[in-house]
């Protein structure tokens, strides 16, 4: 036996960064689990395997944009993950499963995601089409089904501007014509959710603005050491 992959497979249930070592792999979901409150909240089985791909926060984002937020929906869809090898945790590069194409999406999705706090960066993910397989009617398809699409726009609208934000750009025109229909009903929604999130209607404070003020009370401490 000359192949080397077999011996270096982590012994997981779950997919990790380092399965991803030798490339890119496409899964096809076939049950998917939900757990609120746990560290890994999702779990998504695929074809061909008995481990999970458990999704990071970001990741779980770029699912709900692309494929909405009922997880019954997944079975039978499909993903490409790659190891992006940048990814941090506890401040060193270790390296993270992320999602490069994904099937049932009418076209490529780009979207904002927090890179660090106060920080976001462009994220794209690919329309990925698995051989013979047909996209199911979504509301990112060309032909739109009003009722579903109204559905999913006050879903977005009820988690607040930037989620309502990032569904706007994955839609087609055909969609938007039809959210347009209600858009003072989902711009109340998007206020309403955002104040929900911060009551007091603070704006957000970036990382950047954290520094400064704390240079700048280090400076006043300092001046007042030496006058003392």
């Amino acid at each position: 036996m000359s192949d080397m992959n077999a011996v270096i497979v982590p012994k997981s249930d779950q997919i990790s960064a380092d399965d991803l070592i030798t490339g890119e792999i496409t899964i096809k979901i076939n049950r998917v689990v939900v757990a609120p409150g746990q560290e890994q909240p999702v779990s998504m089985f695929f074809d061909g395997s008995d481990r999970a791909f458990r999704p990071c926060k970001s990741m779980s984002r770029v699912i709900v944009a692309a494929w909405g937020s009922d997880s019954a929906n997944f079975v039978g869809r499909s993903m490409t993950l790659y190891r992006d090898p940048t990814v941090k945790w506890g401040g060193l590069q270790v390296g993270g499963v992320r999602i490069s194409a994904m099937s049932h999406m009418a076209r490529d999705m780009t979207l904002a995601l927090t890179e660090t706090k106060g920080k976001r960066k462009p994220y794209t993910v690919t329309v990925l089409k698995a051989p013979g397989e047909q996209a199911k009617p979504t509301v990112a398809a060309a032909t739109v089904a009003p009722d579903d699409t109204l559905k999913a726009a006050r879903e977005a609208a009820g988690r607040g501007k930037d989620a309502f934000t990032v569904w706007w750009n994955a839609v087609p025109k055909e969609a938007r014509d039809v959210a347009r229909t209600i858009m003072p009903e989902l711009q109340k929604m998007t206020i309403d959710a955002d104040a929900e999130k911060d009551p007091f209607g603070l704006p957000e404070v970036t990382q950047q603005q954290l520094e400064a003020a704390e240079a700048e009370a280090l400076a006043a401490i300092q001046s007042q050491n030496a006058a003392e």
